[in-house]
């Protein structure tokens, strides 16, 4: 079982940058690959970004490729994304994931956090 808490949300404008933060706990001794989604109102959950356990291998939504980083430092049990060159469609309720294994990959996580907000001014 692994508990996830996301923070770092809030309110920017339009070409501004945010850092989300998913501290992890629980079973956390991996390996796991994590990810983060989001949903905006009226619309589907859908992923944004997946890294596998070691940080080496990442993937993105074309969507916010070039934009998004997603990292991470398993000493802390944390998971970042960094959203650079904001816009309002990426306002939404950002969620990270995890689930046991490797690779990383869109789809199957069992465990999720709370979420937190990202609204985006224009």
């Amino acid at each position: 079982q692994v508990q996830l808490v996301e923070s770092g949300g809030g309110l920017v404008q339009a070409g501004g940058s945010l850092r989300l933060s998913c501290a992890a706990s629980g079973r956390t001794f991996g390996p796991y690959a994590m990810a983060w989604f989001r949903q905006a109102p009226g619309k589907e959950r859908e992923y944004v970004a997946a890294i596998n356990w070691s940080g080496g291998s990442t993937v993105y939504a074309d969507s916010v490729k070039g934009r998004f980083t997603v990292s991470r430092d398993n000493a802390k049990n944390t998971m970042y994304l960094q959203m650079n060159s904001l816009k309002s469609e990426d306002t939404a309720v950002y969620y990270c994931a995890a689930r046991l294994g490797s690779n990383a990959v869109v789809a199957d996580y069992p465990y999720w956090g709370q979420g937190t907000q990202v609204t985006v001014s224009s």
